[in-house]
């Protein structure tokens, strides 16, 4: 199984670990999104959903206080 080679925008050095997600050398990011769950809601429509979350867990508190 091949490595894949990427480059790192900052200090133009390579990275060989696919799923490292900070350059090696000088710890920038590498703009990869993780695979874990949380990585996953991370992009595209997952960030919704965290909105939804934080909105139903503000209503929340808000109809507990004026109950």
């Amino acid at each position: 199984m091949p490595v894949s080679e990427q480059i790192c925008h900052h200090c133009k050095n390579p990275i060989y670990d696919d799923e490292a997600l900070l350059c090696h050398y000088c710890g920038e990011s590498l703009g990869r999104i993780s695979r874990d769950a949380i990585g996953q809601l991370r992009g595209g429509w997952g960030k919704w959903i965290w909105v939804l979350i934080a909105l139903s867990a503000l209503a929340s508190f808000i109809l507990l206080t004026f109950r």
